[in-house]
């Protein structure tokens, strides 16, 4: 069976996650604790972060895009990054916007800040990147809202990637509670529909230690 080391609150692993349960791909979930540093996991991936994909021939692919571009070319009865070179840039585009511009101006204020950073042994919470977060999450749901008003899904036609990206990091600073779905209606919609999804169901049973989700979180009419 392959596996997949992966943080249950990482949004990178869980977009991965959500690509091979949306693409059917089997597979078994370890959990990585990176600041441990293990060697083994160290030869696997001498970055030290999750995901890692290792298939059952040994071959280990980290990072979560290398691993989602891996998946539609060794899987490709179901395509993640559309279906024409128009879809697949705008794609691209999206999943960048989502794991570099979100993450950095949103994601990393308020997950980083309020769970991972004491994990990490990197010092107490920041209260200005925290308020920060918050402030920069209404433009980023405006956008979002916007793409799912004049779109089928947010790259297009077909539910992709980009999706799939923006739910991840989404999903997870929902499970902590810090996503104010009254800010846009129709971002509020969109993720309706993705957490209907069958490959939602997984992270969406996820339980972490020490943190209870909001009751709206695993509800999939909120």
């Amino acid at each position: 069976m392959r596996i997949l080391y992966h943080l249950p609150l990482s949004p990178y692993a869980r977009k991965v996650r959500l690509a091979l349960a949306e693409k059917r791909i089997p597979f078994e979930l370890r959990i990585e604790r990176v600041w441990e540093r293990r060697p083994e996991f160290l030869a696997m991936n001498p970055a030290c972060t999750v995901p890692v994909l290792l298939e059952e021939n040994g071959l280990a692919v980290a990072d979560s895009y290398a691993i989602c571009e891996y998946l539609d070319e060794a899987y490709p009865d179901i395509p993640l990054f559309g279906r024409t070179l128009g879809e697949r840039a705008e794609v691209r585009r999206l999943v960048a916007w989502f794991d570099s511009k979100f993450a950095q101006e949103v994601t990393q204020r308020l997950l980083y800040e309020k769970q991972l950073k004491r994990l990490l042994g990197r010092g107490n919470p920041d209260a200005a990147a925290i308020r920060a977060g918050y402030a920069n999450l209404r433009p980023h749901l405006e956008y979002l809202g916007w793409l799912a008003e004049t779109r089928a899904w947010l790259a297009g036609p077909h539910v992709s990637l980009a999706d799939f990206a923006a739910a991840a990091h989404l999903s997870a600073l929902d499970y902590i509670g810090d996503v104010d779905w009254s800010l846009n209606e129709a971002a509020k919609d969109w993720y309706a529909r993705m957490k209907s999804r069958p490959c939602f169901r997984a992270l969406l049973a996820d339980r972490v230690s020490g943190i209870t989700p909001p009751e709206h979180y695993a509800d999939l009419d909120f």
